[in-house]
């Protein structure tokens, strides 16, 4: 393995993105490079008035079939891969050159199929086929050739041959390991696309650097946030940000939680999130008053979290949360007169995240030691007409209408998860817990005084009448709760002896 200093006589320019080309290109040519090209970058360059040799000239075979085949070739594989202190004598037999350089990026194909108009064949129209082969070669043949696939690279190259008068061996592997990531990447992107199952027999995953964090979960653990390279979709990453300082790990988590539950609904809404958890979450006819209810539910709790309206921050929201102290503000976008007031406080983060759109189907992984769990997104609904009535005391419209908003809200506390609902608002809270029973006195307790004529939700069935005893005589009238328990009969008699209207929906809603 040769790891020298190499010598860059010539180079192969091959480029989708022709952003800083020219530059490099010139700076090439101006220190005695000889610059290969394919076509639409050769013409580039010479509109430039740089002296470029066609490929097609180089190797005397056209480019055919509508460009789709062009460098893949002896004499350019040849050049890229050849081992200068072995392969000379094949090289002049073959009146093969070497290219010590290739300066590569390819076709868009994650840009292209994030089109919704995108059709099946142009996505496969941008697949590249010779630009791969070229980057893959040189980055293989580490030793002697060089290899750039990133435009912010191009200084890179500059800044050593200016000071090395070539290219170190340092250097060159750091550009090939960088080589075969956007290889790999490209790949990943295709296949995930080409793959018909979800859930197939192998999952490539892929992901670039959005930017590093200041520390994890806590500030002995490094951290770094991860964009998908495909695009598109809502997301807190995609999210403007007006002010604030660089979101946290934590921040991002929960900013991603409350946006989750957000998307739940389309009447205006407020959705406070503190540690991953919901803790107040309020509809009403309009945003101000939504937020204030959603505030209302736990004022205690929401000190310190993430507020997320699915409606614009007007002026009066914005003062009203000017006044208490949260650590980010998210919605659709924001009158000018609320950023004014909100800029008041420096750290506070105020991100715009366009329009809210309910969540559409998707893949979510998780990582545990030694593998990957996957599994589909809950994107469940219930509508009334999927309810199950059990018991004596049929709920009434306005218990049935928030019990529907409770499910909404259900799905994004962890579990064990209960949560009593009055007047399309959370009352109390119960998240996280090892024991039913436990969920269901800490959802009482945090409710105070705002139980009567209340709806109760649990995210799993009730295993025994215990939580119905202890929800008794507490103002809270209606449960909704998946069912489905060997005790149900023993349920339904404990919501019939204290008349107290329950439904099953026969579907669970765990978030672990």
């Amino acid at each position: 393995m040769n790891t020298s200093i190499t010598n860059i006589k010539r180079v192969l320019i091959s480029v989708y993105d022709k952003t800083g080309i020219f530059e490099l290109a010139k700076y090439l040519s101006d220190n005695d490079v000889e610059l290969l090209s394919t076509g639409g970058t050769a013409e580039h360059l010479r509109k430039f008035g740089l002296d470029v040799i066609d490929v097609s000239d180089y190797t005397n075979f056209p480019e055919i079939m509508d460009g789709r085949v062009k460098t893949i070739n002896p004499k350019i594989e040849g050049g890229i891969l050849g081992l200068r202190d072995v392969h000379q004598s094949d090289a002049e037999t073959q009146n093969i050159k070497w290219i010590d350089l290739v300066v590569c990026n390819l076709y868009p194909f994650a840009d292209t199929i994030s089109k919704p108009s995108v059709t099946f064949n142009k996505a496969l129209e941008n697949i590249d086929i010779g630009g791969p082969t070229m980057i893959r070669s040189a980055a293989k043949n580490v030793g002697w050739a060089g290899v750039v696939v990133d435009v912010l690279d191009y200084n890179l190259i500059i800044n050593e041959i200016d000071e090395l008068a070539g290219l170190s061996f340092e250097t060159r592997r750091l550009l090939s390991a960088k080589a075969f990531s956007h290889c790999a990447q490209y790949d990943t992107i295709i296949y995930n696309y080409l793959k018909d199952e979800p859930l197939s027999d192998a999952f490539s995953l892929s992901f670039n650097k959005s930017y590093d964090l200041r520390y994890g979960e806590n500030p002995h653990q490094k951290a770094a946030a991860y964009k998908n390279p495909i695009g598109g979709g809502q997301n807190i990453l995609a999210a403007t940000i007006h002010q604030g300082k660089k979101l946290s790990y934590n921040n991002l988590m929960d900013a991603d939680a409350a946006l989750s539950c957000l998307r739940e609904f389309s009447k205006p809404t407020c959705v406070i999130v503190k540690h991953g958890n919901p803790c107040g979450v309020a509809t009403h006819n309009n945003i101000t008053n939504a937020y204030q209810k959603a505030f209302s539910a736990d004022s205690k709790s929401s000190f310190g979290g993430i507020i997320a309206l699915n409606q614009k921050c007007n002026k009066t929201i914005a003062e009203m949360i000017n006044a208490v102290f949260v650590e980010i503000v998210l919605a659709p976008n924001y009158e000018q007169a609320a950023l004014d007031i909100l800029s008041n406080k420096k750290n506070l983060r105020v991100l715009e995240i366009g329009e809210i759109n309910p969540k559409t189907p998707q893949i979510e992984y998780r990582y545990i030691d030694g593998g990957l769990l996957v599994q589909e997104s809950d994107i469940s609904t219930i509508t009334e007409n999927e309810l199950k009535f059990v018991t004596i005391k049929k709920p009434s419209k306005s218990e049935l209408a928030d019990m529907l908003f409770a499910w909404k809200v259900l799905k994004h506390v962890k579990s064990n998860a209960i949560i009593t609902i009055k007047d399309q608002t959370t009352a109390g809270i119960g998240a996280g817990q090892v024991s039913r029973v436990d969920a269901v006195e800490i959802a009482l307790k945090k409710s105070g005084n705002r139980l009567k004529s209340s709806v109760l939700a649990s995210d799993a069935f009730f295993p025994f009448r215990d939580s119905i005893d202890l929800i008794a005589n507490t103002g809270v009238t209606a449960i909704i709760q998946p069912g489905g328990s060997i005790r149900d009969s023993k349920v339904i008699q404990a919501c019939n002896e204290h008349n107290i209207a329950m439904v099953f929906t026969d579907k669970r809603c765990f978030k672990h």
